[in-house]
């Protein structure tokens, strides 16, 4: 076997969807935010999901009938809760042919109380496929959403002619939300929404969903600014609840700054903002939501004297619909709203186990419906797409 190093861009190696690979010494670290960044993220939180590749894939169009890649992963397990296997989605001129997981590598063991952090190191796996098709073919790896990922080596067969992959057929699109646009609980990185909506769509993904960060942070608008895209969504609100972090008056000028910041550099792309999803216990009730022994998601009471200001799922929605209504009547033609509960709403809540996030099942129908309410015919996406 042959390695390519696919950090050089005469190889041919396509990084789709990651903006930044961070040295370790043993390789590189993949990131789905800008090298200048690294500076600003002093949350560790931030800075590990950021890492964790959700919506990213090795692209190269080769010959080769076996294609290895050998990876450190990270995972995080929460308390006693049952960790999730890191999947790998094997696509092939547009087909997902051959899928594999791992639980090894290295384990970070969160306490849900204290938030201490103790770290099991385990060892850098080779994610293997082969009997490939012979022939010249675009191949994909979609790399684990749930898990960082530092590439350590990426190899085909000797002979094997490797060159860049086809230009993408769709438009290029940029999204931003939470742990509901990360997907961490999806049962492969195919089966993420945005993933979801972005191949039916055959549009070219750049996910930033920032499980639990989802905070419009000035990086992130300066980064979809700077990006060279088609389209953007902006899934906005529930993690301002979760962790009770703004009133509403700092929310909405935090939105406000927010889409002047990517209007800066995107003065007449269709921009959707999307309203929440529903979460029952915080539809008419405000943050933080926390989490119960029995994995379900809870909100804290509060005293009245502090309840002004406070934002519910039902509050954001309207400022957010409130938002996008003026700024159309000042002229942005290219703003569009979707209603979040017409993507998971009421009817759906057999697929919310844990009260906050979709399951796969879930996820799924949610990237259904985006496709069909965006670039569907009549859609804020349709003719871009």
């Amino acid at each position: 076997m042959r390695s390519i190093d696919a950090l050089d861009a005469a190889s041919g190696v396509r990084l789709a969807g990651i903006l930044d690979a961070e040295p370790t010494g043993a390789g590189f670290r993949l990131r789905r935010l800008p090298e200048w960044t690294r500076r600003q993220l002093l949350d560790p939180a931030l800075a590990f999901v950021s890492s964790m590749p959700s919506g990213a894939r090795l692209e190269m169009t080769t010959d080769s009938t076996v294609i290895e890649v050998d990876a450190l992963l990270t995972m995080l397990q929460v308390g006693d809760q049952v960790l999730r296997p890191a999947a790998f989605d094997l696509v092939v001129d547009g087909e997902v042919v051959a899928r594999t997981s791992f639980l090894q590598g290295r384990i970070l063991r969160m306490d849900p109380v204290t938030q201490a952090v103790s770290v099991d190191r385990g060892p850098a796996v080779t994610i293997r496929f082969d009997g490939l098709s012979a022939g010249a073919k675009h191949v994909e790896l979609w790399l684990a959403q749930g898990a960082s990922f530092e590439l350590r080596d990426l190899r085909v067969e000797d002979a094997a002619l490797v060159g860049p992959p086809p230009p993408a057929r769709g438009p290029r699109w940029v999204h931003y939300g939470s742990s509901i646009s990360h997907c961490i609980e999806a049962d492969r990185p195919t089966g993420t929404w945005p993933a979801v909506a972005a191949r039916l769509a055959e549009a070219d993904l750049m996910s930033l969903g920032l499980a639990g960060q989802c905070q419009l942070d000035q990086w992130v608008a300066r980064t979809i600014r700077d990006l060279d895209v088609d389209l953007i969504s902006l899934k906005l609100g529930i993690n301002v609840i979760n962790g009770d972090t703004m009133r509403e008056r700092t929310f909405l000028s935090a939105v406000q700054g927010f889409l002047d910041t990517v209007r800066d550099g995107h003065p007449a792309v269709p921009l959707v903002v999307i309203t929440p999803v529903i979460c029952p216990v915080a539809e008419d009730h405000p943050g933080p939501t926390v989490q119960g022994p029995d994995g379900k998601v809870f909100v804290r009471d509060r005293p009245p004297e502090l309840s002004l200001g406070a934002l519910s799922l039902g509050r954001i929605r309207r400022l957010l619909a409130d938002v996008v209504s003026r700024r159309q009547q000042e002229g942005d033609d290219e703003l569009h709203l979707v209603d979040g509960l017409s993507l998971f709403g009421p009817g759906d809540i057999a697929d919310l186990p844990d009260g906050l996030h979709p399951n796969s099942a879930g996820y799924q129908r949610m990237g259904e419906r985006f496709h069909a309410l965006a670039f569907g015919h009549g859609g804020p996406f349709h003719l871009a797409a």
